[in-house]
């Protein structure tokens, strides 16, 4: 096999590898042609496959045509297409996640290369490029309040997260894919997101400050304060929420669509799913109860809350409560995680918790499984209980007094 393993060192000194295809062959007329290329599948297994691919174009004369009847076209030129296909198969707010990451990353880079000549190399140096850009997601305004320059002062921009990067690298490696699909690139090079990431960190109230939120809140937000805490919903659901959703005579709640600015859709994971509500939010929702229109939590028009409406609420009511962070502050998704971290903390089997929070994977529930210091401090306490009277020794053999 006519495929080897090349490696170089880019300006930054980091080594790349690439496999690469090199085939000789005998046209009929005694023309020998020469063809080097690399492959578009960065392994052993990937480049011997090209080889023979190549070998078989090459003796069937189809090799270049396909080339020259196919338009090149730069990844500008395909970007409406793959947002096309992202509009027909993907949610609303995915859409526009797409978008911006096109605008603010891919195409900044990679807008006037042709589709059929990014590889692994320049795929890696584009990595490379965004492990040292600065985050943009508090871009500053040219007139700035003099509020804003103050906070300034001494505060830098961020490096892009880990998890940025990778929400980068996946849509440019799904762009790839459907090029590849749509049959306007022969392969599609594998993109590597970065190594293993930590997990984020999150913030939850205890028992305690929960319930003094609920204490400060106004009628008009407790009812909304309640759910999100002992419901679990995400923001998009708690707008989304309708009257024909619950059923309270059984203490049920039906979570079936979400609304991102104005755009209603299926639930985070394309399912819907029931959650049992506790006495406290039945008796809440009983008594909230309202005909301005079909939205649980609405506007005094009946049209559905938005997320800039929800934003001061929240802050507003913590203050009134005494609670507050050294580092960062308390949002909407934290009461979600309250909500499972209270049930871990009470002993809820992490089964369970995934089906009422709606996690598609049980990783997801696995950060609720040790969280409090109290239950931490509480389990080890149980090293000094009595030896209990039949216990298992290291032998396997069954001990007691």
């Amino acid at each position: 096999m006519s495929v080897r393993l090349r490696k170089w060192k880019t300006k930054e000194g980091k080594v790349q590898e690439a496999w690469w295809v090199d085939v000789k062959y005998q046209h009929p007329d005694g023309r020998v042609e020469r063809v080097r290329k690399a492959s578009p599948v960065n392994t052993r297994r990937g480049a011997e496959e090209y080889e023979r691919q190549i070998r078989h174009a090459l003796l069937t004369g189809a090799f270049g045509k396909e080339q020259t009847e196919r338009k090149r076209i730069t990844l500008a030129e395909f970007a409406p297409r793959f947002i096309t296909y992202s509009e027909n198969n993907n949610k609303y707010s995915s859409v526009i996640s797409k978008k911006q990451i096109l605008d603010d990353h891919i195409l900044p880079f990679f807008g006037e290369k042709l589709l059929d000549v990014i590889g692994p190399a320049e795929i890696e140096d584009f990595k490379a490029l965004l492990r040292k850009k600065k985050s943009g997601a508090h871009a500053r305004k040219v007139c700035a309040t003099k509020s804003a320059l103050r906070k300034r002062k001494d505060v830098k921009p961020a490096p892009l997260s880990p998890k940025t990067i990778n929400n980068v690298l996946t849509v440019l490696g799904k762009l790839l894919v459907v090029a590849k699909e749509q049959q306007v690139i022969q392969e599609a090079p594998r993109v590597k997101l970065l190594g293993r990431l930590a997990k984020p960190a999150f913030d939850f109230l205890t028992f305690e400050e929960a319930d003094r939120l609920v204490a400060v809140a106004e009628p008009e937000w407790k009812p909304l304060i309640l759910v999100a805490l002992k419901a679990g919903l995400r923001q998009v659901e708690l707008i989304g929420l309708q009257w024909s959703d619950l059923d309270l005579p059984r203490g049920k709640l039906r979570v079936r669509r979400t609304i991102w600015r104005g755009v209603a859709d299926l639930p985070k994971g394309g399912r819907e799913r029931t959650v049992d509500l506790p006495a406290s939010v039945v008796e809440a929702l009983r008594t909230h109860r309202h005909l301005r229109g079909p939205y649980v939590f609405c506007q005094q028009d009946g049209q559905p809350l938005t997320a800039s409406r929800m934003q001061s609420p929240l802050p507003r009511l913590l203050r009134r409560a005494g609670i507050t962070r050294e580092q960062g502050c308390i949002g909407w998704h934290d009461l979600r995680h309250t909500y499972g971290s209270h049930l871990a903390m009470r002993g809820v089997p992490l089964k369970v918790i995934q089906e009422l929070m709606g996690h598609a994977e049980i990783a997801m529930t696995l950060r609720y499984a040790h969280l409090a210091p109290e239950a931490r401090e509480s389990a080890v306490q149980q090293l000094d209980r009595p030896v209990p009277r039949f216990h298992p020794t290291p032998e396997g053999h069954i001990g007691g007094t």
